[in-house]
């Protein structure tokens, strides 16, 4: 039986792989030539890396694991013509035009946290005083994730200044052991992040981690309990675990010593996470957060879960619906729009995710449910899809 399970890992991850195959160039040599009205919107994204700087000054940072955190600023454009939920790619991982595909044009390199933290803190004074961190997950280019951070905060409409957490994951299928090692590196470096956004004039800090991102950010927020600042000194405020690829018994001890969250803290599952699947087997057969059935045992940890499984997704592997489904895009943005302060109070004393698309849930003709559970209750929304 084991030898079979071996077999099915190594299939599906050489089919991955044979998918995966790619350059990860971001920025353009010579960019396209593009009107102003082909672009619909632009984006500046801070980044705080443990990546390398590449050789190749298209790539911007690369796979290898810098001993000291790296600092970037990168320009992107939307296309007027995307849609929600997608992240318009040039082919084979090269950089885009901006007439047709995210793009990103300008990159600007910080050579200490002082300079980055300057710079972050003159953005956020001149918005809406939030700060949204995403952590990405396994096999995640630069270029991915400052994509798909790009798309998060263009889809949601989020009023703050989005800052990508980006670890060193090598961008292969195969290197998942890499991957895990680069996450465990990174805890003190993520930690060091957050706090440094802590001193900005920043007054709510939200995190969106995913996949094996996850990972990396209960570990954190369980160094930061330890330390007795699990709150950022007040300032912590959503919390989304997508997809989250943590063994169910780690995830609990984890929980267990962060404590009961005081803020939104949400656990976005599906039972139908094909890339979920693999990495269980890879596991030993552990149940995974992000695809685990009982609902009320992980609720019982004090998190809202929310159960995506028949939701649709444009992801074959159905591991990143959090993003990529318009509607799930839309009740996030919603909910997003109110700082987790405020929806606190409004709630009073409820997770304030749980009133996730009760709008939207009243559509006519609903034929997909959203099942939000919660230590106190279970809530369906239905969705138009």
């Amino acid at each position: 039986m084991r030898l079979k399970s071996i077999i099915v890992v190594a299939c599906a991850v050489a089919l991955a792989g044979c998918g995966n195959s790619r350059h990860h160039e971001l920025i353009a040599v010579q960019a396209a030539p593009a009107p102003e009205t082909a672009v619909g919107s632009r984006h500046a994204i801070f980044v705080a890396t443990t990546r390398t700087q590449a050789e190749n000054a298209s790539v911007v940072f690369d796979s290898g694991r810098s001993p000291t955190l790296n600092f970037a600023k990168v320009d992107v454009t939307v296309p007027e013509g995307h849609q929600t939920g997608n992240i318009e790619r040039a082919k084979d991982g090269k950089p885009g035009n901006p007439a047709t595909d995210f793009a990103a044009r300008d990159v600007v390199h910080y050579p200490s946290e002082q300079d980055f933290g300057q710079a972050v803190g003159v953005d956020i004074a001149q918005r809406d005083d939030r700060v949204l961190v995403f952590v990405h997950g396994y096999n995640t280019g630069f270029d991915d994730g400052v994509y798909r951070i790009t798309q998060i905060v263009n889809d949601t409409q989020y009023p703050g200044t989005p800052v990508l957490f980006s670890w060193a994951s090598a961008a292969k299928t195969t290197n998942y052991v890499y991957d895990n090692n680069s996450t465990t590196a990174a805890r003190d470096d993520l930690e060091a992040t957050l706090r440094m956004l802590a001193k900005s004039p920043a007054k709510s800090i939200d995190i969106i981690a995913h996949s094996m991102g996850n990972w990396l950010t209960m570990e954190t927020l369980r160094q930061l309990a330890i330390a007795g600042d699990r709150d950022l000194g007040g300032k912590l405020g959503y919390v989304v675990l997508a997809s989250p690829d943590i063994d169910v018994d780690v995830f609990k001890k984890q929980m267990k010593r962060y404590g009961k969250p005081d803020r939104p803290f949400a656990v976005l599952l599906s039972d139908d996470d094909r890339a979920l699947k693999i990495s269980r087997l890879i596991a030993g057969d552990k149940a995974r957060v992000g695809d685990y059935s009982d609902a009320e045992d992980l609720a019982s940890l004090g998190v809202t879960v929310v159960d995506l499984t028949s939701i649709k997704s444009s992801d074959r592997l159905n591991h990143a619906k959090f993003a990529d489904n318009p509607i799930l895009v839309q009740l996030l943005g919603d909910q997003l729009k109110v700082p987790a302060s405020l929806a606190s109070a409004e709630t009073q004393g409820e997770q304030p995710i749980d009133t996730l698309g009760k709008d939207v849930g009243k559509a006519v003709g609903s034929v997909a449910e959203i099942i939000i559970t919660t230590p106190f209750k279970v809530l369906t929304i239905g969705t138009k899809q």
